[in-house]
């Protein structure tokens, strides 16, 4: 059979850069620290989803990839391409980071649903799917959810693109996750939230905080100004869209230890809560308020920060139940 186009099979997309998928507006570029422009290039949440027809035994995935040069660290991680059904990884195919390569992925009988998460490290492009043996049709499309956060949201120490609480509550919800996740970012930056607020989507959650403890050090006083203007702008394009704010989540270092502007987590993660509560009684009846100090525990770490995969799966379950009437 031949190639088919990719762009219907695509998932978790945002905005694309010519014919790679991007999580900023390439338009906009310039208005955005750089470090959270860099991390936007990386297609974080991306995802292949596609129905196969009964007798199909594969599907094979054309792509591009860049490829570490000998002696980058990035050769030491695994380039794996994971194979999902009804919630569970079906396999799992590690491949050689290549400029052009293809990936074949051996598929159970009986046809159905699938969805392949590709490795994100190397920011690979499909440029075409196939099926072997049989037929492929895009999957269904489902509800776009927009996620913004910091590396939490993008998954970091989770060992698996799947096992990212985004990923994890997505499969529960049935929604499309957009993985708007920037490690180092989410400190409030005002122009992500107006490119959010041009973004198809129908469920917005916001979920950031813990680097305006140290990485861009901010006043409680700050935080709470910052997340009153902040849904005020995703609220131009988004009236009435669901929109969940989720508090930073517990890192013990932070808590009660002050910044060098004389603010603890606790303190911030109180100030970002009374926010958004006081646009809730001011009539945004659409905004949840989920705090994030008891979603997780010391156990939930993998570094005091970052959650492992057991603190993903948590945090995913907390956010399902939080967004549940509106999925």
């Amino acid at each position: 059979m031949s190639w088919l186009e990719p762009e219907p099979f695509l998932r978790g997309t945002a905005w694309r850069d010519g014919d790679r998928p991007v999580r900023a507006d390439p338009a906009d570029l310039g208005r955005l620290p750089w470090d959270i422009a860099e991390r936007a290039a990386l297609p974080i949440g991306v995802r292949v989803e596609f129905r196969a027809e009964p007798g199909t035994s594969a599907v094979e995935l054309r792509y591009r990839a860049a490829a570490p040069a000998a002696g980058d660290e990035l050769r030491a991680l695994r380039h794996a391409f994971a194979l999902w059904r009804d919630g569970r990884c079906v396999t799992e195919v590690f491949a050689e980071p290549a400029e052009e390569a293809t990936v074949r992925l051996r598929l159970p009988p009986g046809g159905g649903e699938f969805t392949v998460h590709l490795p994100e490290a190397q920011a690979p492009v499909v440029r075409g799917v196939r099926a072997v043996d049989g037929a492929l049709s895009p999957a269904a499309a489902r509800p776009r959810w927009l996620v913004l956060g910091d590396s939490i949201t993008e998954g970091w120490w989770a060992t698996r693109p799947a096992h990212s609480w985004p990923a994890a509550a997505g499969r529960a919800l049935g929604l499309d996750p957009v993985n708007l996740g920037y490690a180092g970012g989410a400190r409030g930056e005002l122009p992500l939230a107006e490119q959010l607020s041009r973004l198809p989507g129908e469920l917005i959650t916001l979920a950031f905080g813990t680097n305006c403890w140290d990485r861009a050090p901010a006043t409680p006083e700050w935080l709470h100004a910052t997340v009153r203007s902040y849904v005020r702008l995703i609220r131009r394009g988004h009236p009435r869209t669901p929109l969940l704010l989720v508090s930073p989540v517990l890192r013990p270092a932070a808590e009660h230890t002050r910044n060098v502007l004389g603010a603890t987590l606790t303190e911030l993660r109180r100030a970002m809560e009374r926010a958004a509560r006081e646009l809730v009684a001011a009539g945004d009846d659409r905004l949840l308020v989920l705090p994030g100090r008891p979603l997780l525990g010391p156990e939930h770490l993998a570094d005091g920060l970052h959650p492992n995969d057991a603190g993903h799966a948590a945090l995913g379950r907390a956010v399902t139940s939080a967004l549940r009437a509106y999925a």
